[in-house]
């Protein structure tokens, strides 16, 4: 039986607060990675192309592989499983990569650690949002977040420091992630012998044995043909929108260092700001979202159009700028787009929603990022009007949805 206690990882908010740790720890090595993925592969030859390439097919994989593993994890009820081997497929992935030295090398370990990203989320988003049930959607995703940023935040400062002192050292500074990764598997393994069952939350409780509600909800699960809404369908629509009209990290990282604007390191400190940025907005805008709803990603759009105003431009101010408004971009993503897809599917197919919601997410990355580098050798000024008519059209598209819903 599930027990009450708040300091328990078996009540909702407890089982939330666990899965954050495990996020926290994973970030700082997969977010250490993505810090200095740019400086990384321009020191082994790489260009601006292949840069917005490779991150572009590394989120295309990380996003569009869920329309695999989120109903696969459907059919078999085995979320727990899909999360495991994600997790430690970025924890192997990450600490191999400062020792690839050669574009080939790098490019492969991106690519194969944003899959085991698109192993693990569907599976981990489906498993959260019944937890999230019981507290808010908003606030229970947001607050997971929040400490999924703690992780974002550390991963690349500890990435500086020893690139710093090493004189941009890949090797070290990547190598040391095996050891938060092997104690995120551990604390997730600690949580599924906990919580075996994590859609108990949602079912409530009834005096239903958690073993026996597990059990009929798996039945339901494979019983159950997909038929997702059409209002999910344009909100996907939407968010891919959003982020093809926006360029990855690895593009903007790839300029600074290019244009000698900052070092490898202070890229990666950057990198930390924008994750600190991303946990604040996350927490804002998900406590907005319980109460106003879908209405509050209008504002993503219009800070993701400022983006590259700011992010290449040719000064130190500029890029900060550019770097802070990113990630308050990816807050709102990261938080508030998640949990309102939640909110139109039910739980019997959530983790197949995710994987539906990720391929609209990873077309518009790779588009966004392959784009991005392509026109970066045509200007500061081909970039912010390709925005402009990317993040126009998201507007449009997310306001005839919620006229269609009667929002």
């Amino acid at each position: 039986m599930m027990r009450k206690s708040k300091a328990s990882v078996s009540s909702p908010m407890g089982f939330i607060l666990g899965f954050g740790i495990v996020s926290m720890l994973m970030d700082i090595v997969y977010e250490a990675a993505l810090s200095v993925q740019g400086p990384l592969l321009y020191s082994v030859g790489a260009t601006a192309a292949v840069v917005g390439l490779v991150s572009g097919l590394g989120e295309a994989t990380s996003l569009a592989g869920r329309l695999v593993s989120g109903p696969a994890a459907d059919r078999s009820g085995r979320y727990w499983l899909f999360a495991i081997l994600g997790y430690a497929a970025t924890g192997l992935a990450v600490p191999a990569m400062g020792f690839a030295g050669s574009v080939l090398g790098v490019s492969f370990l991106i690519v194969f650690e944003r899959f085991g990203k698109s192993l693990r989320t569907p599976s981990r988003d489906a498993m959260l949002s019944h937890a999230a049930s019981r507290v808010g959607r908003g606030k229970g995703f947001a607050f997971h977040e929040a400490l999924d940023q703690v992780g974002a935040v550390a991963g690349p400062l500890i990435a500086a420091a020893i690139l710093q002192v090493t004189h941009n050292a890949y090797g070290p500074a990547l190598g040391v992630m095996l050891v938060p990764g092997l104690a995120a598997i551990g604390v997730l393994l600690y949580l599924r012998h906990r919580v075996p069952h994590p859609e108990v939350f949602e079912e409530g409780d009834g005096g239903q044995p958690a073993e026996d509600k597990a059990a009929g909800a798996s039945k339901d699960m494979t019983a159950q043909p997909v038929k997702l809404p059409r209002l999910f369908w344009m909100y996907t629509g939407f968010c891919g929108l959003v982020l093809a009209g926006v360029g990855t990290f690895g593009v903007m990282s790839f300029h600074m260092v290019s244009a000698h604007i900052v070092s490898a390191s202070t890229v990666a400190v950057l990198y930390a700001v924008a994750m600190g940025v991303d946990g604040v907005f996350a927490l804002v805008t998900g406590s907005i979202y319980d109460k106003v709803g879908v209405r509050v990603l209008f504002a993503l759009p219009v800070v993701s159009v400022i983006v590259p105003f700011f992010a290449f431009g040719n000064s130190l101010a500029s890029v900060v700028a550019g770097v802070v408004l990113w990630g308050a971009s990816l807050g709102i993503q990261e938080s508030t787009m998640r949990a309102a897809v939640a909110d139109m599917v039910p739980g019997c197919k959530r983790a197949t929603s995710y994987g539906m919601f990720s391929v609209f997410m990873g077309v518009g990355s790779f588009v966004g990022a392959g784009v991005t580098g392509a026109l970066y050798s045509y200007g500061h000024a081909a970039i912010i009007v390709y925005a402009l008519v990317l993040e126009a059209a998201a507007c449009m598209l997310l306001f005839l949805a919620l006229c269609r819903a009667g929002r």
